[in-house]
């Protein structure tokens, strides 16, 4: 059930319409996005025990990109929108969390102060989209940012510190995935590409510069021999991670982000650490604090606020008229 918002005008342009409300099969796949997204933090972690930081980055887009790129057709977008969703999702997004983590931020912490992108998005989305906020997005997000806070809380209280350019750059990789979701849904308004083409081409962005950096600051001919050497297990949470959680996630996720307003889309990017959390538990052993629990609790009526509320209120004040 979805009902049309009014069209907005960009660049002298009327774009198309976007749904106010979620349709059951969209908040089916954004829920499995966000699943799929929490969980792959268990095959990064595996994997991370062969593999330099960047280098895996590095191999996750290059397996996206190759070798799809040989059949899948190149978007209808400029080659500037392509470059520019490469290297903000693919370079600076991932490159700069892992530089934030290599800097002292502890990986947990990191995968929670990231989802400041959902009010980055939120904010970018208001001031060159024409998005408009209603106030269940704006509470919801809210309620739901409370609740990241209090699981971030229950990191810094069990002793993760970190430093403050470790801060900064997780904070400015959050930027970048913001400005990501903006050239995508930019683009789809303008030139209705296919997205999932968009993310393959993309892809061809970031592994060069990514390995570049690899090499310079992981240990030169180094990260060849440690890629080289890989295991069986390290290869296979690099395809997933390339198919499934970058060619499958994100060109869902820019669908998504085209179809409706980026307050209604964004704040389930909450919700990874929440799935973190739930994969760390049934896949690693991990447990659940009730603090964390509290937290989970609050990141989820959030949600429920933002893509409910509205309807909710609306019938409650017919009720009463």
């Amino acid at each position: 059930m979805t009902t049309a918002a009014s069209g907005v005008v960009f660049g002298g342009a009327k774009l198309d319409v976007v749904e106010s409300r979620l349709a059951r099969r969209d908040l089916a796949l954004i829920l499995v996005v966000v699943v799929l997204w929490g969980f792959s933090f268990v095959p990064i972690k595996v994997a991370l025990r062969d593999t330099p930081p960047f280098a895996l980055v590095a191999l996750r887009f290059f397996f996206a990109a190759v070798p799809l790129v040989f059949f899948v057709p190149r978007p209808r977008l400029p080659a500037s929108s392509i470059v520019a969703y490469g290297l903000a999702i693919g370079f600076f997004q991932f490159g700069l969390l892992f530089l934030g983590m290599n800097l002292g931020m502890p990986a947990g912490l990191s995968s929670i102060v990231i989802q400041v992108q959902v009010f980055f998005t939120i904010g970018l989305g208001v001031a060159f989209l024409g998005d408009r906020l209603r106030r269940e997005n704006v509470l919801g997000a809210l309620v739901a940012a409370l609740g990241v806070i209090v699981l971030a809380g229950y990191k810094i209280r069990g002793g993760a510190t970190s430093t403050f350019i470790g801060l900064v750059a997780v904070l400015v990789a959050a930027l970048a995935w913001a400005i990501g979701n903006i050239v995508a849904k930019r683009a789809a308004q303008r030139h209705a590409p296919d997205m999932f083409a968009l993310v393959v081409w993309s892809s061809l962005v970031p592994p060069l510069p990514l390995l570049a950096v690899s090499y310079t600051f992981e240990g030169g001919t180094g990260v060849f021999h440690a890629i080289a050497h890989a295991s069986v297990l390290t290869w296979a949470c690099v395809l997933f991670m390339a198919y499934g959680a970058t060619l499958f996630g994100f060109a869902s996720w820019a669908r998504l982000l085209h179809r409706y307003p980026t307050a209604l889309v964004s704040p389930f990017a909450l919700l990874i650490p929440v799935s973190g959390l739930a994969s760390g538990a049934i896949f690693l052993g991990e447990t659940l604090a009730p603090l964390q629990a509290f937290g989970v609790s609050l990141v989820l009526v959030g949600l429920v606020v933002n893509v409910y509320g509205g309807h909710a209120w609306a019938r409650f004040a017919a009720s009463t008229k």
